[in-house]
């Protein structure tokens, strides 16, 4: 499966330009990858704003990215604010090349921005099937706890979108590395670079890390697309050879 990584800066609670922002990258892309992943609250950066930027399922964004995954011929995967009834969502959206949307609500809310006082946390893990594959997509602050993201030998990629900032990178990379040699997956991050308008630095360090915690793909501090393909084949022979799951406790997170 070609995967491709998009890290980018984002305009601050500005939704329509990030999608024009986004439209123009996606360009580049038709017809060369599968998946698309963009960072966490794309179209609005890391904004507690909830209330005022929040859009519906039936809003203006869902429709576009169904019509760019269109265009693309590829999932696109990313969060952003979505309300339901009087509740608010940092919901990470899977859309696929014929219209169908599945979605992801961050379980944990990172307290320190106060992200708990305008967001309701998801309750509920989701795994998805395509082309093959079965994948566990999940939302920044998220990575820091392993028991949510506990591998029974049900997926094979585990996916995290993110605002991560730079004061914390060496946390976010090291992570990503231990959850995929925990749960014996290909682990993707994609986070953003830039600053955002409550003044925080974002390192980038998109990264793509194999089933054993060898790096694939580092996209350190710079915008772009970061395009890689990763092979069912080869988590499964690693899996044969070295079947450490099967050995793991059997309590429930």
């Amino acid at each position: 499966m070609r995967i491709t990584l998009l890290q980018t800066n984002l305009h601050w609670e500005n939704p329509a330009t990030n999608r024009k922002m986004f439209s123009a990258k996606f360009a580049s892309l038709i017809g060369k990858t599968d998946l698309v992943v963009i960072p966490e609250m794309f179209t609005t950066g890391f904004s507690m704003r909830s209330r005022e930027l929040a859009e519906t399922m039936n809003g203006p964004t869902v429709a576009w990215l169904r019509e760019e995954a269109t265009k693309i011929g590829a999932v696109i995967t990313g969060s952003m604010i979505i309300q339901k009834e009087d509740q608010f969502f940092n919901r990470l959206l899977w859309v696929t090349p014929t219209g169908e949307v599945i979605f992801y609500d961050k379980k944990h809310l990172f307290t320190l921005a106060g992200e708990h006082k305008y967001f309701t946390p998801g309750t509920e893990r989701i795994l998805i099937d395509y082309m093959g594959w079965k994948i566990c997509p999940l939302i920044c602050y998220d990575l820091r706890f392993p028991e949510w993201s506990r591998n029974k030998g049900n997926y094979d990629l585990l996916i995290y979108v993110a605002s991560w900032p730079d004061r914390r990178r060496e946390a976010w990379r090291t992570l990503l590395k231990a959850r995929a040699i925990e749960n014996q997956c290909y682990t993707i991050g994609v986070n953003r670079v830039g600053e955002d308008g409550a003044k925080l630095s974002y390192a980038g360090d998109s990264t793509l890390v194999d089933f054993a915690g060898k790096p694939l793909l580092e996209a350190q501090k710079i915008e772009g697309e970061f395009t890689a393909k990763i092979f069912l084949s080869e988590r499964q022979a690693f899996m044969n050879k070295l079947p450490f799951l099967a050995d793991q406790d059997g309590f429930e997170s």
